[in-house]
């Protein structure tokens, strides 16, 4: 239970990471101070998620532990549209669907 917990706090950190680094990338050019800021806390926010996903490493076997990290696809998805208004089709979200029923498929032999 503590590796999936873990691989949660992994996605939700590195989501907010990559998150940091589209807010990065759309400040203008006159805002440099404000692009070093936001990839400086993506930097941060990578390597915490880094850090612990050695822990998960560490707790869970590579095969089940990778293939979890695909709730990363999920959570980026649920932000790009709640954060940044991006449209997402209706395939995307079958996708999504799919990831998810494989996630819960996985987590039944934790």
């Amino acid at each position: 239970m503590t590796g999936l917990l873990l691989v949660l706090a992994v996605s939700v950190i590195t989501c907010a990471g990559q998150l940091c680094q589209k807010q990065a990338a759309q400040v203008s050019a006159d805002g440099m101070a404000r692009v070093l800021r936001w990839l400086g806390l993506a930097v941060l926010l990578l390597g915490i998620g880094m850090l612990l996903w050695l822990r998960v490493l560490q707790l869970l076997p590579l095969s089940l532990a990778y293939p979890m990290l695909s709730l990363n696809f999920v959570l980026i998805t649920l932000c790009a549209r709640w954060f940044f208004h991006e449209y997402v089709d209706g395939r995307h979200w079958c996708g999504v669907a799919l990831i998810m029923s494989g996630i819960a498929l996985m987590s039944i032999s934790l």
